[in-house]
């Protein structure tokens, strides 16, 4: 018997927003605001620890689009903030987990299939993502499209996010999303397939001095010196409480959206904010073998004041993962 799936209309707010941020009207007012704010159950979210899901809500808008309520905190062990602002990495992890959540809820994909992420993209606004008194209440606009079926069963879908913050843009993005059935999965993992063990795992490797990388604790580095230029060893420290929230039998894509990050701000030498970051995840990265992370500065293409960085992954000379991070340049 498969697992049980649901068939709930949320109740919380729904608010048009023009694009300068000014909040226009309520949707017809069909949506009710809720008593009591709860996070999502964090099985639909594929999180082990509570304090991990961002989601607190869920309704249905039409056939295509769904808004859904988050929360960001003040402070994260590891999202931390930058500039003042909210790390856009949060905002990456919070639309994972809105696709995640709507492919249970709202494809009635049932609990205990793998997902694939095949890219994802997010475009932060930092006038609307600084950090305030109180935790960020967010409002995400979400149009489902290009959804593929097999069998009658979801086979995958494109997610387009706007993240409102009081009415405000705050940030956009978007990806794709593959619901692989727990039997496909093992026969497409093979011999890297470890449901309930544990995997084998490279040896842990000496991480870049955390000031080197934008951080302030080396157990929060991802990358490893190899003696060459803007190159380093992708860190995999499957003890991370968040990077890996549970053991899974590949490394994660945050984890490698987080290289992508650090590896931008070793070669420009400034722990600068990410106004954007667009990546692909083109294989599974396995823990036990060397990922080598490499990072090129691109030519200007204009003039608006930002640099762009092409992060790259190869594991066993094979192209695995690239992310193109932009920022706002130092002489802006």
């Amino acid at each position: 018997m498969s697992t049980s799936t649901f068939h709930i209309d949320r109740a919380i707010p729904v608010t048009a927003h023009a694009e300068h941020g000014t909040t226009v009207s309520a949707r017809g007012g069909f949506l009710r605001r809720p008593a009591l704010t709860t996070t999502v159950p964090k099985e639909f979210v594929h999180r082990a620890s509570v304090s991990e899901v961002m989601l607190t809500d869920w309704a249905r808008i039409d056939n295509e689009r769904y808004c859904v309520a988050a929360q960001w905190p003040r402070g994260h062990s590891f999202f931390a903030s930058v500039d003042g602002c909210h790390d856009p990495l949060i905002a990456a992890e919070t639309i994972r987990q809105t696709g995640v959540l709507l492919a249970h809820t709202a494809f009635d994909v049932p609990l205990g299939h793998h997902f694939v992420v095949g890219d994802l993209d997010v475009h932060v606004r930092p006038q609307h993502t600084r950090i305030d008194w109180t935790p960020a209440t967010l409002e995400l606009i979400v149009t489902c499209s290009e959804v593929k079926r097999r069998g009658g069963a979801l086979a995958g879908f494109r997610i387009s996010v706007e993240i409102y913050r009081d009415g405000c843009l705050a940030a956009t993005g978007g990806g794709s999303l593959t619901s692989i059935a727990p039997k496909v999965y093992q026969r497409l993992r093979g011999q890297y397939f470890c449901e309930g063990g544990r995997p084998e795992v490279i040896a842990l490797t000496a991480p870049e001095p955390p000031q080197a990388v934008g951080r302030t604790s080396p157990t929060d580095v991802v990358l490893s010196p190899i003696g060459e230029p803007n190159r380093w060893q992708l860190r995999v420290d499957t003890r991370h409480p968040v990077l890996f929230d549970h053991m899974v039998d590949h490394v994660p894509g945050m984890l490698l959206l987080e290289a992508a990050r650090q590896a931008t701000v070793a070669v420009r030498g400034e722990a600068a904010l990410p106004l954007d970051m667009t990546s692909e995840f083109l294989r599974y990265v396995e823990l036990n073998s060397p990922c080598v992370i490499e990072a090129t500065v691109l030519p200007a293409s204009g003039t608006d004041g930002t640099e762009s960085v092409l992060v790259t992954a190869h594991q066993e000379g094979t192209l695995v993962f690239r992310s193109t991070v932009t920022m706002a340049s130092t002489a802006a």
